[in-house]
């Protein structure tokens, strides 16, 4: 069996355009569902290059939506391949989509990489992710692109959106002033951020509360708080340890 890499390198088909380094990070995390049959979203297929590669990739069994502004892209239906012909900015599209579609295992964003384009669909369609799924959302250099909206720190990029999710998966630490801020759907529902260049692979799994265990007997007879811990993390770890 082919690697992705191969598939993309022998490619000749319709116009693909993919970075280089995206192949083998996708391959890492994609290979499990070669040969199944799962659910793939594409956002943004251009020349259909794209679904031509997913679907040698993924095999026949494979049900493939894809999604792009262009009414032209919907040639490329065919093949277990649905095209779905709107906006991905637009709130009511998205939302449309959710009805039309069954939930996906994965769901990749190589649409317009606007900074409203990236955001709308992260609220609109994340939840429209299984469980189990993968949440991909690509070129993200784009959040330091003026032109995209973007700009370095700026506030309302992609990525300044993206870094509260790292306090998101934090909440169940969040202390009680906090909590509101920091515990929803994503403290839940996500595993791990996983960013690479351009690149973030939300990976989803149904979370519940983390718990700090220990295992086997005590050998020190110090204080905690001799060696740098603070008061209340030492008395918390003396009641774990009795």
């Amino acid at each position: 069996m082919q690697s992705l890499r191969e598939i993309y390198e022998a490619h000749s088909g319709r116009l693909l355009n993919k970075w280089e380094h995206y192949i083998d990070i996708y391959d890492q995390y994609f290979s499990k569902y070669r040969n199944t049959d799962f659910t793939f979203l594409e956002i943004g297929i251009a020349h259909g290059g794209s679904l031509e590669m997913w679907r040698k990739y993924f095999g026949e069994n494979a049900k493939i939506i894809g999604v792009d502004v262009n009414p032209e892209c919907k040639k490329f239906e065919g093949d277990n391949i649905s095209i779905h012909i709107g906006s991905q900015e637009d709130e009511a599209f998205l939302t449309d989509l959710k009805s039309k579609i069954p939930k996906v295992d994965v769901l990749l964003d190589d649409g317009g990489h606007t900074m409203k384009q990236q955001i709308t669909t992260f609220n609109v369609l994340f939840d429209h992710v299984k469980e189990d799924g993968l949440y991909v959302c690509e070129d993200l250099h784009t959040s330091y692109w003026e032109s995209y909206g973007g700009g370095y720190k700026k506030k309302g990029t992609f990525i300044e959106f993206s870094k509260n999710l790292i306090d998101f998966i934090h909440g169940w630490h969040a202390v009680k002033s906090d909590k509101a801020k920091m515990m929803n759907n994503v403290t839940q529902s996500v595993r791990a951020l996983h960013y690479y260049d351009s690149m973030l692979i939300i990976e989803k799994m149904k979370m519940t509360p983390p718990r700090n265990t220990f295992k086997g007997e005590a050998q020190l007879t110090h204080h905690f708080e001799d060696f740098g811990q603070k008061k209340k993390w030492t008395k918390q770890v003396k009641s774990w340890l009795k």
